[in-house]
Parts: C-alpha cells; sequence; structure tokens
C-alpha cells in the first residue's frame, strides 16, 4: 500500500468525525473502588475534547477518560495526565493495567493471559492520591484527525508533544483545574513525550509539581537502534539487564542469592572494564580480550566462543533468542521473564516477542472496548483502536525539528528542571526490560548536568518486573508505594 493510501485509509480509521458522534460526547458516570482497605468514591467523565489551531480552526478530537476523587477540592488535589507510547499506543496498558479504578486480571508470573481475562477491581489504583486523566494520542483510542488537521500536524516527536500540550491547558480550562498541582505520567514513547511536553507547558503558563517516568526512552542512542560499528553506547546500557534476565532464568553459571547487589556488579563492570574494552576496538590485547569474556559468560551465561564470535557485543534481539536457545525457546524483549517457543530455532536472533503476544494484547484491546462502552457508557459503533502502528508508528517523524540526530529529550527535561526548581522527576525502571534498559535511563539522568542541589530531584525505582512494571503484582505495589510517597513530596504536603 502506498503512503498516500496509508493517509487515505486513516481518514477513515481515526481522521474524519464519524458521524454518529454529537460535538458534545462526554459520558458521565459514577463509581466506588476499595484503595488500602478504604472505599473511594469517585466520578468518570469519557469523552473528546477538541483541539483547535492557532487560527482557532479545529484539528483532532482527542478522547480521554478522567476520574475525580468526589467532594475533594480541586485547588489542592493533584491531577495527572497519563498516556503510553509506541508511538501509536493508547493509554490503555496504564488505564486499565497500572493505577486506574480497575485493571485487567493479568497473570503475575510472566505468562500470558487467558481469552477474555475479566477486569477486576484494582486496589492499588492511584485514585487516592491523585486525579487521574488518560489520554489517547491522536490515532490511537478513540482520538481522531478532524477538520484541519492532517497527519504532519502530529505525527512526529515535537508535532505530537505539542498536541498533547495543546490538550492538557485546554482540559484544565474546560474543567477549572489550573490551580490543580499537576503531574505527567507517561510509560515508554510516553516519557519521551512526557520530557518534552513539561518544558512545553512550562513555557506557557503551567508550572508542572513532578513527571513519573516508567521504562524511558529519552536518548534514543541508548536504545538498540541498529548502531554502527564503533557506537557502543547501547551495548553499555544493555549489558545489567541481560545479566538481570540471564539471572531470572538461572542460567548464570553461578546465580548470585542477590539481584540488586549482582547488577550493581554488572553496572560498574559496564562502566569500566567492559567500556574500555569496547573503546579499544581491534587494539585490544589477547589477554584482555579473554578477560572481557570471561566475565561476560559470567553475567549473561552465554558460551565464551559465542561471546567472541560476536565481538564481545551482545545485542539484545540475539541475546533473547540464544540465552535459552538449547530449551527451544527464546524471552520475551518487552519483559525477559515471559518465554515462548522459538518460532526458527536457527534464527540467529528472536523473531517475535512472547512479552507482547497475540493474547496479552488481544486481553487488553477487548477489555478496553467493553469496558468504555458498558461501564463507562460511551457509546460509539467506532473500535478502539489499542495500537495503531501501522498508520502511525510507520510514519512517524522521529528527526526533531532542526536536527538530523537521533531524538533525544534529556535536554528539554534539563531546561524544566532548571527554570522550575519545584519539578520533581521518578524514573521507574523494571530489571528485565530489554526495550528500554534501566541503565541507559540512569546514564541519560546522570548527564543532565545538573547543580547538586537539583540532582536531588531525580528519584528512581527498580522492580522485578520488565516494560510494564505493573504486569507483576509485587512491583506494582512496590511502585505504589513509592509513588504515593512520591505525590507527598512533590505536592509540598
Amino acid at each position: 500500500m502506498t503512503f498516500a493510501a496509508l493517509l487515505a485509509a486513516f481518514a477513515c480509521v481515526a481522521g474524519a468525525p464519524h458521524p454518529a458522534r454529537a460535538a458534545d460526547d462526554t459520558a458521565v458516570t459514577h463509581h466506588s473502588v476499595t484503595v488500602g482497605g478504604k472505599p473511594i468514591a469517585y466520578t468518570a467523565k469519557a469523552g473528546t475534547l477538541a483541539l483547535r489551531n492557532a487560527e482557532g480552526d479545529e484539528i483532532a478530537r482527542v478522547f480521554s477518560v478522567a476520574y475525580t476523587l468526589d467532594g475533594a477540592d480541586p485547588r489542592t488535589r493533584p491531577v495527572t495526565f497519563v498516556w503510553n507510547g509506541g508511538p501509536g499506543s493508547s493509554s490503555m496498558w496504564l488505564h486499565l493495567g497500572s493505577y486506574g479504578p480497575l485493571r485487567v486480571d493479568a497473570p503475575s508470573n510472566g505468562t500470558v493471559p487467558a481469552p477474555n481475562t475479566p477486569l477486576v477491581p484494582n486496589a492499588d489504583s492511584l485514585i487516592d492520591t491523585t486525579d487521574l486523566v488518560f489520554v489517547d494520542a491522536v490515532g490511537t483510542g478513540f482520538s481522531q484527525i478532524t477538520g484541519k488537521g492532517t497527519a504532519e500536524t502530529f505525527f512526529g516527536v515535537d508535532e505530537d508533544a505539542g498536541a498533547f500540550d495543546n490538550f492538557i491547558r485546554t482540559w484544565a480550562t474546560a474543567n477549572d483545574r489550573w490551580s490543580s498541582p499537576a503531574f505527567l505520567f507517561g510509560e515508554s514513547y510516553g516519557t519521551t513525550r512526557a520530557a518534552n511536553v513539561v518544558n512545553l507547558l512550562q513555557k506557557h503558563g503551567m508550572a508542572v509539581r513532578g513527571v513519573i517516568l516508567v521504562s524511558s526512552v529519552l536518548d534514543y542512542n541508548a536504545l538498540d537502534n541498529g548502531q554502527g560499528l564503533g557506537e557502543d553506547y547501547g551495548n553499555i546500557a544493555f549489558l545489567p539487564t541481560e545479566a538481570a534476565v540471564a539471572w531470572y532464568h538461572h542460567a548464570l553459571p553461578a546465580n548470585p542469592p542477590d539481584l540488586p547487589r549482582f547488577v550493581d556488579q554488572v553496572r560498574r563492570f559496564a562502566l569500566g572494564p567492559y567500556a574500555d574494552a569496547l573503546a579499544r576496538g581491534d587494539a585490544i590485547d589477547a589477554p584482555a580480550r579473554r578477560a572481557i569474556v570471561a566475565k561476560l559468560h559470567e553475567y549473561t551465561g552465554l558460551d565464551d566462543a559465542y561471546i567472541d564470535r560476536a565481538d564481545l557485543r551482545i545485542e539484545p534481539a540475539r541475546f533473547e533468542q540464544v540465552l535459552l536457545q538449547r530449551s527451544g525457546v527464546q524471552t520475551g524483549r518487552l519483559d525477559g521473564r515471559y518465554r515462548g517457543p522459538a518460532i526458527d530455532r536457527t534464527s540467529d536472533s528472536a523473531t517475535y516477542d512472547p512479552a507482547s503476544d497475540d493474547l496479552l494484547t488481544d486481553a487488553f484491546v477487548g477489555a478496553a472496548n467493553g469496558y468504555l462502552r458498558d461501564d463507562l457508557g460511551y457509546k460509539t459503533d467506532r473500535t478502539y483502536y489499542g495500537t495503531n502502528y501501522p498508520v502511525v508508528g510507520r510514519h512517524w517523524k522521529f528527526r526533531r525539528s532542526r536536527s538530523a540526530l537521533a531524538p533525544n529529550v534529556a535536554g528539554d527535561l534539563r531546561e524544566a528542571l532548571i527554570k522550575n526548581p519545584y519539578l520533581r522527576v521518578f524514573a521507574a525502571n523494571g530489571y528485565y526490560d530489554l526495550a528500554t534498559p534501566f541503565f541507559g535511563t540512569e546514564y541519560t539522568l546522570h548527564h543532565l548536568d545538573l547543580d547538586p542541589g537539583l540532582r536531588t530531584h531525580i528519584e528512581y525505582g527498580f522492580y522485578p518486573s520488565g516494560h510494564m512494571i505493573y504486569l507483576n503484582d509485587e512491583s506494582r505495589r512496590a511502585l505504589k508505594s513509592d509513588l504515593a510517597r512520591f505525590y507527598r513530596e512533590a505536592a509540598g504536603r
């Protein structure tokens, strides 16, 4: 299909206004959930909000679901804007997996859910701490291009951030929430968006109290992007995660008993001897190379001969395929705890991701389509698009304005922190995330060139889970506890 045909299809799927929808399509319902042993009464508002350009023309309708605590004072009640990433993903993963009032009852042990997995009350919801607004990016969920909007208006790093900045300020005006302590909560590419949006909001008159980054990607150079020869940042960033995944599957020559302590050892090795060896390239001498190979075997469990053939560089997709190859299975990418039969046992790299298997996606998409209609009363004959990668993702403009480099929003976050001395950041990381490695996040945030007083404004959390930290019960509860404390401190209470 040509690009023009794809855009035409997008106009039908997620662009043109649907004739069955009225301009004011908000559905309001009232509910209660027990969190921390206490019943919480809240109101849910599901609907679309018009975005307009500088000339006042409508360019999109953005779908969101807002949960607000009944009886709270909006002047002091925090409000958190929550989204996933992709690009091309709706907010359904965080909405129905993490801290909304209900969640998909997915298994906690790294196995995929059965078809028609139900929604259950979420005892770990953040509704006891903050109002929540789950926002679907244009082209996902029920959000769509309208009026004078075009794909080029939204499908890019800075274009997308501008749309979310527009939405948040418009929503705050429509709901009289400008005085509320504002927080941003993004996952994966949603962290790229959050770092960009927080800076835009503050430039446009809305100070933000806190930014929550879950499974961060602030600098794309830290990812597995097929880097060229001599570009070893990604190899260093992924090594501690690969070690953690090998530890989880008991694939190491000797599994240490303490994961955090083991990971600390690998961090030091990655920044020290390993980084030095990679920097030396072909100039490394034979004894030093053998020592690095031996350490990589100790930390990853891979054969010495394989590590040597790989020139000391263990690409994540190959690691996922090779780690458990003798058993005929591969690990997950989004979550290394997951495992599944290798489709091609002769392949040198993983050919699919057991951690984002169709069953996991189907469980969330099915739950979202039923919940939004039946529980929240949002009636439409349109399909809720949990993901829309074929249109949004494939045609995303990753290059930022005036830049030919890989996307990097660390500078945006740095500027926001410097200009707003009250801003706090919490970076949550899964040890087993082979998509956005925790060590890459640490490296990026440790290189913001902040004054010592501002460095303490960035906090970290590490959890025994993967990219979607909340799919592990222990991790979801631990992160909730950390976030409750973070909100108290960031909101000045």
